[in-house]
């Protein structure tokens, strides 16, 4: 793809960038509209959805070429947004299985997991794609693209990803009926070794949250 279609903006439904954008912006209204809490039955499914579809946009910005934004330094976008609020609503609304335990890098040997919160996460990637549309919505193409694609390498890719293992994981508890670890009480701003979250974590079973999120289990088969 050239440097000149890059810095198009255009309605063409089939062109990268708008694909991009489009995948972008609905990640961040669905988000937004899962955290009003108006229908808390199936805000986990839900999101366990969008992340993974905004992955599928990470994952063509990370195939493609390295895109070089058009000016040297990057024009002043203002104050950044605010995601205090959706992040808070988050966590309210995920409440108690918003902490979970993450590694963050699986190439570096010898690294305890940590613990995290989804809804940290979540505002963090709202945060980082809200910027690179900003650039996208004042015509900067290039400057977006270049900004959705450094930020995914950089920040928002491992932190979606993360994320996703985490609802992923926490689905699967549900469905396979599985006893889920309660991670209640869990600091995340403590760096706690492996055994240490083991022995913080005690035992909620999955049908305690199954219910609120919107969250069936599955008879195993005999």
């Amino acid at each position: 793809m050239s440097d000149a279609t890059l810095n198009t903006v255009t309605d063409n439904p089939d062109d990268f960038a708008v694909q991009i954008s489009d995948q972008i912006e609905s990640f961040i209204v669905s988000v937004r509209e899962v955290a009003k809490g108006d229908e808390p039955d199936s805000a986990v499914p839900f999101l366990l959805l969008e992340v993974s579809q905004l992955l599928l946009a990470g994952g063509r910005l990370g195939a493609h070429e390295d895109i070089v934004p058009d000016e040297r330094y990057e024009p002043d976008l203002g104050p950044e947004q605010d995601v205090d609020d959706l992040r808070e609503r988050l966590a309210l609304l995920l409440d108690p299985i918003d902490v979970y335990s993450e590694v963050f890098d699986p190439y570096e040997p010898r690294k305890a997991p940590v613990p995290a919160r989804i809804s940290d996460d979540l505002a963090d990637v709202v945060a980082d794609l809200s910027h690179g549309l900003a650039h996208y919505r004042a015509g900067r193409t290039t400057e977006a693209l270049w900004w959705w694609q450094f930020s995914y390498f950089s920040n928002w890719g491992s932190t979606a990803s993360a994320t996703l293992r985490a609802l992923q994981s926490l689905v699967a508890h549900v469905r396979l009926n599985q006893p889920l670890e309660d991670l209640d009480g869990l600091d995340t701003d403590e760096d706690l070794a492996e055994e240490a979250l083991a022995e913080e974590a005690g035992r909620v079973m999955a049908q305690e949250i199954a219910g609120p999120l919107g969250l069936h289990t599955v008879k195993p088969v005999q």
